[in-house]
C-alpha cells in the first residue's frame, strides 16, 4: 500500500495499473485493483482518469512513449542520416524485442491492450513516422538520400520493417537467425534510398 503523505498523481496510478495487470491480467485488473494497490478509493482513482476505458488508454500511452523517447534520442543524434536509419532501426527492434522477451506477460497484456486502443496505437506510430521523415530529410538535405514524397517514403520504410517491429511478429525475434534477417531488410531499404 502506498503511503498516505504521498501525493496520487497520474504517474503513480499509471505505474500501480502496470504492475496489477502484470499480476492479474488484462482480462481480470480491475480499477477496484488499481485503487487497492494504491491505499485509496477507487473513486479517487476516477478523479484523475475518469473510465476504465481512459485509463487503460493512458497505461498503454504510457508504454507506447517510452519506446518513442528511446527513439527520439536517435533522431536528434549527430550521426550521419545512412547510419542513423540504420541506428533509428535496429533501435526500435531492440525496444520490441526487450519488451517481449525481457516480461512477456505484460507485453501480452499490452499486445491486447493496443488492440482495444486504436488512437494510441495510432498516435504512436504517428511519432515513429515522423521520426524517420526526419531523419530522411536530413538525408535528403545532405545528398544521401534521394526521396520524393517524404512523408510516403517514412511510412514505407516503416511497413517494411514491420517484421521487426510489430508484436504480431514476437514469437519470431528471438530465432538464432533474426539478426541476419534484420540486416538483410535494412540493407535493402538504405540501397532503396541511395541515389542513383
Amino acid at each position: 500500500m502506498a503511503p498516505p503523505t504521498e501525493a496520487l498523481t497520474p504517474e503513480r496510478i499509471l505505474e500501480a495499473t502496470e504492475e496489477v495487470l502484470r499480476r492479474h491480467g488484462v482480462a481480470k485488473a480491475t480499477v477496484v485493483d488499481v485503487a487497492r494497490a494504491l491505499g485509496v478509493s477507487h473513486g479517487t482513482v476516477y478523479r484523475h482518469f475518469r473510465t476504465k476505458a481512459a485509463l487503460r488508454e493512458a497505461v498503454t500511452k504510457r508504454w507506447l512513449d517510452r519506446t518513442t523517447a528511446v527513439l527520439a534520442d536517435v533522431t536528434s543524434g549527430s550521426e550521419e542520416p545512412a547510419a542513423k536509419l540504420r541506428h533509428w532501426l535496429a533501435a526500435l527492434f531492440d525496444a520490441k524485442r526487450h519488451k517481449a522477451g525481457d516480461d512477456p506477460e505484460l507485453f501480452d497484456t499490452y499486445t491486447v491492450l493496443t488492440n482495444e486502443n486504436s488512437a494510441a496505437v495510432d498516435a504512436h506510430i504517428g511519432d515513429l513516422t515522423g521520426q524517420l521523415t526526419a531523419i530522411l530529410q536530413e538525408g535528403v538535405e545532405r545528398g544521401v538520400f534521394e526521396v520524393g514524397d517524404l512523408a510516403a517514403t517514412a511510412r514505407a520504410v516503416f511497413e517494411s520493417t514491420a517484421h521487426f517491429h510489430d508484436p504480431v511478429y514476437a514469437p519470431q525475434w528471438s530465432r538464432p537467425d533474426a539478426p541476419a534477417a534484420f540486416d538483410a531488410v535494412t540493407s535493402l531499404v538504405l540501397r532503396g534510398l541511395t541515389p542513383r
